[in-house]
């Protein structure tokens, strides 16, 4: 189950997410006034220097609920190695939930972009690489279980 490629891709799949949620997604830094924004899974940060720190939850964490839900994919999928099939179908729907994490992610980059006025550009983050990762193995660990499935069909016209 685990010794298998895809099963380690799955679980590679499972940690990157699991550490994206820990991780800035996105930070915009004006030096010259001291302001700064981060987005995160779970809530933006808004530091100013004349203002408190503002954490808005609602609706960034709409990030940290579809990265649950791919973590939760990617461990349901690894304990369906009895059954290919369905580990190819939560693989696909797993990764349109990744694509659907990464595009959320844009948008809220671009709100946030739109929101605080703070001059300069914003970067991306160690968070939003790790999806992009996390999605990549899944493509593989697919391709795998693509490759295990051809064997056993092969194997099986032989008998």
């Amino acid at each position: 189950m685990i010794q298998r490629v895809q099963s380690l891709f799955l679980l590679g799949v499972a940690f990157s997410f699991a550490a994206s949620l820990f991780f800035p997604i996105w930070e915009k830094q004006d030096t010259n006034i001291g302001s700064r924004v981060i987005l995160e899974a779970f809530y933006a940060e808004i530091h100013s220097i004349d203002q408190p720190i503002t954490r808005e939850y609602f609706p960034t964490a709409i990030l940290a609920i579809v990265a649950l839900a791919a973590i939760s994919l990617a461990v349901i999928e690894i304990f369906q190695f009895r059954n290919r099939l369905n580990q190819l179908k939560l693989g696909a729907v797993n990764s349109l939930v990744m694509a659907g994490f990464l595009g959320i992610a844009v948008y809220f980059t671009f709100r946030l972009e739109e929101m605080v006025p703070v001059p300069g550009e914003g970067t991306y983050e160690f968070g939003m690489y790790l999806p992009a990762i996390a999605l990549i193995c899944n493509l593989l660990a697919n391709r795998y279980i693509r490759k295990d499935d051809s064997l056993v069909r092969s194997v099986d016209r032989i008998r």
